[in-house]
């Protein structure tokens, strides 16, 4: 039974995907459970939060002294005195009032107008193109942070390279030979992990070998989680629990990277207001309740956590109370190293293009070149095809 047979068999096991790169053959790094090297750079842990269908960032840091704005939207637009100010002209929507802390001790940045050019407005193409952080015109196989430790590679003592927790899409850890575990649900994984049988248990060889590689892939995938009875409470929700998960994951001695999680329901084409408050309300309390974990573990100093989604809303609502495909929008970085304020620009509404979208103001490859170069100090170019400034919202690495 090769790699490729028993990849297609564990497609099949709800709970799990494996990338098909050494995780996949299991050497005895993958298992390893001694604690990460103290002076590796990845000692310093990404996060990042999907937020799955696209995010409406006008409603997300409300542009309450913009009289364009409220035309563009009079029914949907948030209430200049509802909003939560962050300077004079811009707050942020109401449901993310829990972030106010972070922006007050400097550890929130939100990062106005992400995009990039010639925008995508299919759900499936545009995630691609942030996943892979190509060019509008290029189809790339393998994920950015697949590149990027393919050029300086996580050490084999880690876990794994990435995890991606809540869905089989491993992204930007997609392709190449990339360490990534995707698990959509850690507990029934762990669960079920228990019930693993041995390839000693069936005299078939091509089966035994299916099991014995799954349950060494089970092995490597239980030293992910510290077992640590966290202290911290995480909402009762799907977010919740991932987040949970993640910090769990953050706490293991053996150290991963990155770990990826996902917030869905953003793609807002009919009654907004109601359901973004809702999905807004479960990213800030899904976020403190993550900084709290970190704090509780002694890793927030040394984890970013980073929004991001497949693009924006278009500024002008449509007559279902909602908002089409759009382009640029708002994301924000946190974390004990971050440093705090607005980056990037405020969309000019007045001046927008043929399909009403405003142009973007941050390259979302500059975004990433930040966390590449200033956080984990390595060359980005191989990552991201060419050489994109960083974002000034953490200091150099």
């Amino acid at each position: 039974m090769d790699r490729r047979a028993f990849l297609h068999s564990a497609a099949a096991l709800p709970w799990l995907r494996v990338a098909a790169g050494p995780l996949a053959g299991l050497g005895t790094a993958a298992v390893a459970v001694a604690a990460a090297p103290a002076d590796s750079r990845y000692r310093r842990l990404l996060v990042l939060v999907e937020l799955k269908g696209g995010n409406d960032g006008l409603n997300t840091l409300v542009p309450f002294a913009d009289p364009a704005y409220y035309a563009l939207r009079p029914k949907i637009a948030i209430a200049r005195g509802e909003a939560v100010q962050l300077s004079d002209r811009a707050g942020l929507h109401p449901a993310l009032a829990p972030l106010a802390p972070l922006w007050k001790d400097g550890r929130l940045a939100v990062l106005q107008g992400v995009g990039y050019p010639e925008p995508n407005l299919s759900h499936f193409r545009s995630i691609e193109i942030w996943d892979t952080a190509s060019r509008s015109e290029d189809y790339l196989q393998d994920g950015w942070l697949t590149r990027a430790f393919a050029a300086a590679p996580v050490p084999g003592a880690f876990a794994a390279d990435g995890v991606v927790v809540g869905t089989n899409d491993l992204g930007p850890l997609a392709g190449g030979r990339t360490r990534a575990l995707a698990i959509a649900d850690t507990e029934q994984f762990l669960r079920r992990a228990r019930l693993a049988q041995t390839a000693a248990a069936t005299p078939n060889r091509a089966l035994a070998h299916i099991l014995k590689v799954e349950s060494d892939i089970v092995q490597a995938a239980s030293h992910l989680d510290a077992k640590v009875e966290l202290a911290t409470a995480f909402p009762r929700n799907a977010f919740g629990n991932a987040v949970k998960t993640a910090a769990r994951i953050a706490a293991n001695p053996s150290g991963v990277a990155v770990v990826r999680v996902t917030l869905n329901g953003f793609d807002t084409h009919a009654n907004q207001v109601a359901t973004q408050a809702r999905l807004l309300a479960e990213l800030a309390d899904g976020l403190v309740a993550l900084r709290a974990a970190l704090v509780e573990i002694g890793k927030w100093d040394d984890a970013l956590v980073l929004t991001y989604a497949e693009f924006g809303r278009r500024p002008k609502e449509n007559q279902s109370g909602g908002t089409d495909h759009g382009t640029a929008s708002v994301h924000f970085a946190l974390g004990g190293r971050v440093a705090g304020g607005l980056y990037g620009a405020a969309p000019d509404l007045t001046r927008l293009s043929a399909d009403g979208n405003p142009a973007y103001a941050l390259d979302f490859r500059a975004v990433y070149a930040t966390v590449l170069e200033r956080w984990w100090g390595v060359d980005s170019r191989d990552a991201l095809g060419g050489r994109f400034a960083p974002v000034p919202y953490l200091a150099a690495a």
